[in-house]
């Protein structure tokens, strides 16, 4: 049997996520709000979806990543590039919106706002050590490997 993403509303307005086309990686998350909610020029929000989730396994997280639509069109973006989701988390997602224009942007109740995808993770043991094997690349990095800024 194939495992599920459970999906549970917190909020009796919210959206059920679901993909737009069958190819789609990630399923839509929606804006749960009961009216227009402003994201400022430069400023940012705290966009509630009104669904909780529960994934099937330890070793998968819910990431949630923009909708290029609005990244391109409207220059908005992740508050913090990605959102994890941990698997042992059932709240509310919630989605932090960063508006990178010079426009203020009005977020329409259940207007997609994000997508989750389910991605596996490895959690290892971490543990301190007194050195790591050293590499070709060694400790360079930020354009060391190509065009110098």
């Amino acid at each position: 049997m194939l495992e599920c993403l459970k999906i549970m509303k917190v909020r009796n307005n919210a959206v059920v996520p679901k993909r737009a086309t069958p190819g789609s990686a990630g399923i839509d998350l929606c804006a749960c709000i009961d009216e227009g909610m402003t994201v400022p020029a430069r400023g940012h929000a705290l966009v509630p979806t009104g669904i909780a989730i529960e994934l099937p396994a330890s070793g998968l997280a819910a990431m949630i990543f923009a909708r290029s639509g609005l990244a391109i069109k409207h220059g908005l973006g992740l508050l913090n590039g990605v959102g994890v989701v941990d698997s042992d988390y059932r709240g509310e997602i919630r989605v932090g919106i960063v508006n990178q224009s010079d426009t203020s942007y009005q977020i329409q109740p259940g207007e997609r706002i994000a997508q989750l995808i389910v991605m596996p993770v490895i959690c290892l043991p971490v543990i301190q050590a007194q050195s790591l094997d050293e590499t070709e690349r060694g400790k360079g990095g930020f354009g060391s490997t190509g065009k110098i800024w």
